[in-house]
């Protein structure tokens, strides 16, 4: 029994010490096995591979893909016209040499990154200066691009201390004024705006105001016309009446002057308050004194 369970324990413990010593790389990484915190190999190839149990040798991996590194600084550059200018870019880059780049960059992806961010900052400062917002926006961006590429290859393949890295493309996405610039042509592009309303504004109610006199004097034009037709005819039908009047009052006088003395009472006397005071000799209320109840 005792020996069935030093076997079993024997076999364990191989097997324990089989799986530290075995590891496995990626296809999309670098395997680097450190011996005592010293760099022993660098595995590129994937599969399965040997090293010393730790804490004699360990192993840590490194990405070896196409990696992206987009602008996060959003402090503006100066331009050849000092304009200020807000650029945002994007960086394709990877890692080509393992043990250069843990020697003199970092032991992982991050610390490449934060130097590479420095560089194609610092670069596109240099570039950005030489060139006026005409040019950033069309007809020199592509060289811009082109210069900013090469000035990072040339810093991270130096000859003192190669980065181990390749920069495959150096790309910007937006080219923009500062904020405090943006605002200012934003406000002024609104005062414009503005202007152009309220000078609207005032052609359209001078206008208004010179249609509504307009429609007024024909208003009046109308008015004093139609007056006019009114009159002329009122004197038309006035004189019909006359005539008419005269004839009908030449066949019977008297009877005319009864009719002329009852019309005048009943304007004399149209309301109840009416008080006129006369003569009793008057001969306006000769026909009055004449009815006989």
């Amino acid at each position: 029994m005792n020996r069935l369970g030093l076997l079993i324990s024997s076999v364990l413990l191989l097997l324990a010490l089989a799986s530290s010593a075995l590891f496995v790389v990626d296809q999309r990484q670098f395997g680097v096995v450190y011996q005592l915190g010293e760099i022993k190999r660098v595995v590129t190839e994937p599969g399965l591979n040997f090293k010393m149990p730790p804490p004699f040798q360990n192993v840590s991996y490194i990405d070896k893909r196409l990696l992206t590194l987009d602008s996060s600084d959003t402090e503006p550059m100066l331009t050849a016209e000092k304009q200020r200018v807000v650029i945002d870019w994007f960086v394709r880059w990877r890692i080509s040499d393992p043990l250069a780049y843990i020697r003199n960059v970092g032991l992982n992806e991050n610390s490449g990154a934060l130097q590479l961010n420095r560089v194609v900052r610092n670069s596109f400062q240099e570039e950005v200066n030489k060139r006026t917002v005409f040019q950033l926006l069309s007809s020199d961006r592509e060289a811009l691009m082109a210069d900013v590429k090469a000035q990072v290859l040339a810093a991270v393949n130096g000859a003192e201390k190669p980065w181990g890295m390749d920069v495959v493309d150096v790309r910007i996405t937006r080219v923009d004024y500062a904020e405090t610039i943006t605002k200012s042509v934003y406000d002024r592009m609104e005062a414009e705006r503005k202007r152009v309303a309220n000078e609207l504004r005032s052609t359209g109610q001078a206008e208004g105001e010179k249609i509504r006199a307009d429609a007024d004097k024909q208003r009046e034009v109308i008015l004093a016309e139609a007056y006019r037709d009114a009159q002329n005819i009122k004197g038309q039908g006035d004189g019909q009446a006359a005539n008419i009047f005269a004839k009908a009052f030449g066949q019977d006088p008297a009877f005319a002057q009864f009719y002329r003395s009852l019309e005048a009472y009943s304007v004399s006397f149209a309301n109840k308050g009416d008080v006129m005071v006369l003569d009793t000799d008057n001969e306006f209320l000769r026909v009055l004194r004449g009815v006989k109840p």
